[in-house]
């Protein structure tokens, strides 16, 4: 039947999701730093073993026995390493392992000199690690349990935090859902993910979304690292991987292979390209990621908070690949230019504009997708061209030249329905 002590530990691994041999260490660690507190020195390497069963508790010094120092020599390379130090500190900087080396070093601590050890073992040797027996002379005083108290305290919580990490750090590149706290001074979302918080930088947040404390929303793992008060986990909204990984999770076909996404181009918030193919000639790529009535592309949308999708046809040729990316817009003709990575895509008058997209969005996409700088050339037409280079306000400048020659060609039109 297990001990009050041993129920209270259980109880503290189930609270903390830790294990118990962990919780276990803790305490030792607690009742070793109480001994020295209470019957131990500085110069004590002090480790406890308790039995929760029973109460019991042994301690001993560790030892790592090393050859014998004359006391001279130990005590010049004391004054030599200090010298070295502050010297250091003058330039600012500490004292490099590198300039240590060769000075005589011993640690009173953790080390015992041969001579010394055999007092204690007859037959030690150098290298070898003593584990001598200490008294426990009575029960620990209050300053000692206060002592314990802290240590256990401590050391729970970096459990903890090491268990947090571990558990995200298998997560990172995946989805996982939050809740918004708040938006700290920087522009940074905090985002409260059970145990621990996430960080979303303005970076990877989508421009017009809103993130309202105390709403729920799914964030992309960016990296899982160690800061300096924990584990800091950086999300995002806006990684073109979030939509990669949204793909595997509502498509069968993707998650085992069958389709698989060669490339996605990403207007966080507004519009994706996502190129897709396949090997079996029995599967549709598009219609697959499309769904029935287009149940699995909606569910998609919905999940990235309404984002508009694009799934096209990927292609090993350069010109079909091109033709496909820009999409919706049917293309004439696409010239290449090998060597500087360049594509010319010929398109009817009434395909033009819809081949730039708004603010030239299409065709940026469409180049990111490909790997190649696009220019748009409306065909019959030369000098109206818009290239994915081109920013907003260039594009959108084009677009009103060429909006009087498409408002008189519909004028022309509705002339001639009236006749």
């Amino acid at each position: 039947m297990s001990s009050e002590i041993s129920k209270a530990i259980q109880h503290i691994c189930n609270e903390k999701g830790l294990n118990y041999e962990t919780v276990l260490e803790a305490v030792e660690s607690a009742l070793a730093a109480a001994y020295r507190k209470d019957f131990g020195n500085r110069q004590q390497n002090i480790k406890a073993k308790f039995d929760p069963e029973t109460g019991d508790m042994k301690a001993w010094d560790i030892k790592e026995v090393v050859e014998d120092i004359d006391p001279e020599t130990l005590e010049k390379a004391q004054e030599e390493l200090t010298l070295r130090r502050e010297a250091a500190r003058k330039e600012g900087r500490e004292l490099s392992e590198e300039e240590m080396n060769d000075l005589v070093r011993f640690n009173p601590k953790t080390q015992l000199m041969l001579s010394e050890a055999k007092a204690i073992k007859k037959n030690a040797t150098i290298g070898e690690v003593l584990e001598i027996p200490l008294e426990i002379p009575s029960d620990f005083g209050r300053m000692a349990a206060q002592t314990a108290k802290q240590v256990i305290i401590q050391k729970l919580r970096e459990a903890e935090r090491n268990t947090v990490f571990e558990d995200f750090k298998k997560q990172e590149g995946q989805i996982v859902q939050g809740i918004v706290q708040r938006r700290d001074r920087s522009g940074m979302i905090i985002v409260d993910l059970g145990k621990i918080t996430g960080l979303v930088p303005v970076q990877e947040q989508i421009r017009r979304e809103m993130y309202r404390p105390g709403s729920r929303m799914r964030f992309y793992i960016v990296s899982v690292s160690e800061g300096m008060r924990g584990p800091e986990i950086i999300l995002s909204r806006s990684h073109k991987k979030m939509v990669e990984v949204v793909f595997e999770q509502e498509i069968p076909e993707i998650a085992d292979g069958s389709v698989i996404i060669k490339a996605i181009a990403r207007d966080a918030g507004n519009r994706s390209k996502v190129a897709v193919s396949t090997d079996d000639e029995g599967i549709d790529p598009i219609g697959s990621c499309i769904g029935q009535r287009g149940g699995r592309i909606t569910t998609i949308i919905d999940e990235l908070g309404g984002e508009k999708i694009d799934v096209i046809q990927y292609s090993d040729k350069t010109e079909d690949f091109i033709k496909h990316a820009l999409s919706p817009a049917k293309v004439k003709s696409v010239d290449l230019k090998e060597a500087e990575k360049e594509a010319t895509a010929n398109v009817p008058a009434d395909q033009f504009s819809l081949a730039i997209g708004r603010g030239g969005q299409n065709v940026r996409l469409a180049a990111e997708l490909t790997g190649w700088k696009i220019t748009v050339v409306q065909d019959g037409a030369e000098e109206v061209a818009v290239s994915s280079e081109d920013d907003e306000t260039v594009v959108e400048g084009k677009l009103n030249e060429t909006e009087p020659a498409t408002e008189t060609a519909e004028e022309t039109t509705e002339e001639k329905k009236e006749e």
